[in-house]
């Protein structure tokens, strides 16, 4: 039952308010140092709305405003309404396909006037909404395949849409989402598979090149059959809890995989990646014949886990040579050590470090960063702003940002468990997922330690859409929030 008393004001989390503040106020003044070089006439022309700030602040105006109107949106509307608007934004979505202009190969900003709106951002706060109504239904189960694969197809149906708009980097934002999932109960297991998937991906492609020195194998396909037979038989062993069948399958894949390197190197050369696929086909030919003979049913999610992770690592190469852009190709062969290439693909990242590294412990103070007043950096005010408040503000800046957004995202996660049904505690964890995915990757670009997908830093990098939508996501918690029975407490 929703709290009726007591003022609006009364019941928002002014804490989860001041923290929002205080990164918008951060992030203005970031985009104010990123674009001070284009700026004439003093501080004043920050707010020309000619200019980027002054752009930047009208957004931010515009997201307050629409955020106190959403304070008076109670929450059973919220969840009355969230498939009406899931289906809309898709539509939109779908329909800045065909719309759009082509814009560094994306379609996926529709222009009104001097301004540009990118749907993307608002499918997150829709898609947060459904997956939230879904899940708080009083008959659903997450441990029922039928209700877990329809979450799974809430999560997976934007993404689709927006690959279709050629913004796989806004795309993959939505995987942050499976993070909810596994707090209402999914086994771990399809984060295990997740994981497993990255692995194969990142040993694969690395090593594709590299052959063994005695043997015409590449590393790279030799690697992940061994990987796969290892996460499968741990499968087994931790997950079905069959231990006979972890024994048999154990002996069987340590036994022929080291026997037949051995007998590849010192007795005859062969191609010993048809041993491995050998071995592969047994584990599933022998997993289904347990399931026929002493009922393991869990045995054959296994089966279909060995079967998709060949398929997914074959695919690979085809995904990284001719559906991704080329651009995300060169960024992610760079990541890897497969190129070295820092007047290209590489050179965002290598002046990234060069500005965040000149700005020592205490920066060089505001506006005052020379390798963001000369503009050395691309896109210093959008996907690599961190750099800016690196060579402003410094180490112990920089750290301070860091803090502020780990505790808005702590106090977020805190906001999320003490709600009264399910409804709230979803959207909440959605909420926080994604900031922490955005929080995460933005951050781990600028310094090279993730690929460079375009994932802006909320609150922070130049942007309207991302602004409003980053604050459409969070006024709508808090007054769901606002909305809770503080007697009751979800377990």
């Amino acid at each position: 039952m929703e709290q009726k008393k007591g003022n609006i004001l009364t019941r928002i989390d002014w804490w989860t308010l001041i923290l929002y503040l205080s990164l918008a106020v951060m992030g203005w003044l970031a985009i104010c140092g990123a674009s001070y070089s284009d700026v004439e006439g003093g501080f004043s022309e920050f707010f020309n709305i000619e200019q980027r700030t002054g752009k930047q602040a009208m957004w931010m105006g515009i997201s307050v405003v629409a955020g106190i109107i959403l304070m008076f949106i109670k929450k059973h509307t919220y969840r009355n309404i969230s498939w009406i608007v899931y289906i809309a934004t898709l539509a939109l979505g779908i329909l800045t396909i065909f719309i759009a202009k082509d814009i560094k190969g994306s379609r996926s900003w529709i222009s009104i006037g001097s301004f540009s709106l990118q749907p993307a951002e608002f499918m997150k706060v829709a898609t947060a909404l459904m997956l939230a109504a879904y899940i708080g239904r009083r008959e659903f189960n997450i441990k029922n395949s039928k209700d877990l694969l329809r979450c799974i197809g809430i999560i997976l149906l934007p993404m689709l849409i927006i690959v279709g708009q050629r913004e796989t980097g806004s795309a993959l934002v939505y995987l942050a989402l499976f993070i909810v999932l596994y707090r209402e109960g999914m086994t771990g297991i399809f984060l295990l598979m997740g994981i497993s998937a990255i692995i194969y991906f990142v040993v694969g492609i690395k090593f594709s090149g590299e052959m063994f020195d005695e043997l015409p194998v590449a590393v790279g396909p030799y690697a992940v059959t061994v990987l796969i037979q290892f996460f499968s038989i741990a499968m087994v062993k931790f997950w079905c809890k069959h231990e006979k069948t972890f024994l048999i399958l154990l002996a069987v894949n340590a036994g022929g995989t080291l026997l037949t390197y051995w007998t590849a190197i010192y007795l005859i050369e062969f191609n010993i990646m048809y041993t491995q696929y050998m071995i592969l086909a047994f584990n599933i030919i022998y997993l289904l014949l347990r399931i026929r003979l002493n009922k393991e049913k869990t045995n054959l999610f296994v089966a279909i886990y060995i079967l998709g992770a060949l398929a997914f690592y074959q695919s690979c190469n085809y995904v990284m040579y001719n559906v991704l852009k080329p651009h995300q190709r060169i960024r992610i062969e760079v990541l890897l050590g497969l190129e070295d290439d820092l007047d290209g693909a590489g050179y965002n990242v290598h002046q990234s470090k060069i500005a965040i590294g000149s700005g020592g412990l205490t920066g060089k103070g505001f506006l005052k960063g020379t390798q963001t007043q000369l503009g050395y950096v691309p896109e210093q005010d959008t996907d690599f702003i961190f750099c800016t408040i690196g060579e402003e503000q410094g180490f112990l800046g920089s750290a301070f940002v860091m803090v502020v957004f780990v505790l808005f995202i702590l106090r977020l996660m805190a906001i999320a468990e003490r709600q009264d049904d399910k409804f709230g505690r979803v959207y909440g964890y959605s909420l926080a997922a994604i900031f922490f995915f955005h929080f995460t990757i933005n951050i781990g670009m600028v310094l090279g330690i993730t690929p460079v997908i375009g994932i802006p830093l909320p609150f922070f990098s130049y942007g309207g859409s991302s602004f409003l939508g980053f604050s459409i996501l969070l006024f709508t918690f808090l007054r769901i929030d606002a909305d809770r029975d503080p007697k009751k407490h979800l377990v």
